[in-house]
């Protein structure tokens, strides 16, 4: 469903004096937060020539802000992204479309994500999966040389 299609009747009910661009802008431009730290392994990775692809749960609007504004496909090879795919992780049919866009098998791909029931999904599909917490670098949760 498009956002500001079911955003917009919601808010002309209960605040009427908003619109849709006005929540959205304000939610994207506030619920963005990178780890540097994080972004720095990835791009320390992807330059060794290990292809970086990003896996989230979003709507069209925000990942396209994600991808374009907030910059993040100077880090990704590609996106995979929930809206788009038809399903949200941790479903599986969310992994097998994954395989299926990026040409990848199960065997070729590992997630990292902060969710134990994606990465336990993951698992289930084939794929490697590792917990991020964000209290290790990348480098160690991989068990990869700097």
């Amino acid at each position: 469903a498009d956002l500001h299609e079911r955003l917009g009747p919601v808010l002309a009910e209960i605040a009427p004096h908003l619109t849709s661009q006005v929540v959205v802008d304000y939610w994207f431009s506030n619920d963005a937060h990178l780890d540097h730290a994080l972004l720095a392994d990835l791009a320390s990775l992807r330059s060794s020539g290990l292809p970086m692809y990003l896996a989230t749960v979003q709507e069209h609007y925000r990942a396209r802000y994600l991808w374009d504004v907030v910059g993040l496909s100077e880090y990704f090879d590609g996106m995979f992204y929930a809206a788009d795919l038809g399903v949200a992780k941790p479903d599986s049919r969310f992994y097998q479309e994954v395989e299926s866009r990026s040409g990848f098998s199960a065997g070729d791909l590992t997630l990292v994500d902060d969710r134990t029931d994606n990465v336990d999904a993951a698992r289930a599909c084939g794929w490697g999966g590792v917990h991020w917490d964000g209290t290790q670098g990348l480098f160690e949760i991989l068990n990869l040389p700097r």
